[in-house]
């Protein structure tokens, strides 16, 4: 979850404008034109904002967009250069996905998504739009996605698991086993080291020793079948 921060102690890099629009009024004079522009301008450090403006020249709408952009700073969690985990982001009938991607992946998104990773200091994201492209839907429902990043500090506060000072993680005993469970778990389904086929057959299995035994048996057993048949005759 993001906190709003103030401008004054930031360094905040060259604003973005991710789009001006333009309007027309048919008065009795003519038509009459005005401007509105959406712009991003953060820090580049996990610091981000969205501003709006509307004006009769585009300039002027452009600053008053700056203006509006630097009172809704929202610092956002961080996990080196990507973000913490994946969120989805809804606005109207854009939603957008943001995951996070290895190092050297780079930024894979469009240019309206694009604008918004990189003023927050975001290199490495895997990102996609769906629904309308609407570069104003699109914008907002990746702040939206953005307002759901947790730390994992938060999420085990949020649990009641309680979190070790060293590390932002719970702190939790291993479950042990006995000898004699540990041996008769790793003893499953295996065979004695020198059987290959296991309890199933094979050459090494007791199917196999078991045809093994089978055919020596039919093999002595004409043998001795025929020895008495050779003594009546002799």
């Amino acid at each position: 979850m993001g906190t709003r921060v103030s401008a004054k102690d930031l360094e905040l890099g060259e604003e973005k404008v991710v789009r001006v629009n333009r309007t027309a009024a048919v008065v009795k004079g003519g038509r009459r034109f005005s401007f509105s522009a959406v712009i991003i301008i953060g820090d580049r450090r996990g610091v981000v904002g969205i501003g709006q403006g509307k004006a009769r020249e585009v300039p002027i709408c452009i600053e008053k967009a700056v203006r509006d952009a630097r009172k809704k700073l929202v610092r956002y969690p961080l996990r080196g250069d990507t973000i913490p985990h994946a969120v989805w982001g809804k606005f109207r009938s854009s939603r957008v996905l943001l995951r996070p991607a290895a190092p050297g992946t780079g930024i894979k998104a469009g240019a309206t998504v694009r604008a918004v990773v990189e003023e927050l200091g975001i290199r490495n994201i895997l990102t996609k739009v769906f629904g309308s492209r609407n570069p104003i839907n699109v914008v907002k429902a990746c702040f939206d996605g953005l307002d759901q990043l947790r730390t994992k500090k938060e999420t085990f506060e949020l649990r009641g698991l309680p979190v070790h000072p060293d590390r932002e993680g719970p702190k939790l005993e291993p479950v042990g086993h006995d000898d004699e469970s540990r041996g008769k778990r790793d003893g499953r389904g295996r065979g004695k080291p020198g059987d290959r086929g296991g309890p199933r057959g094979g050459r090494g299995g007791r199917r196999g020793r078991d045809r093994e035994e089978g055919g020596e048996s039919a093999a002595e057993a004409p043998s001795a079948e025929a020895t008495p048949e050779a003594g009546a005759e002799g």
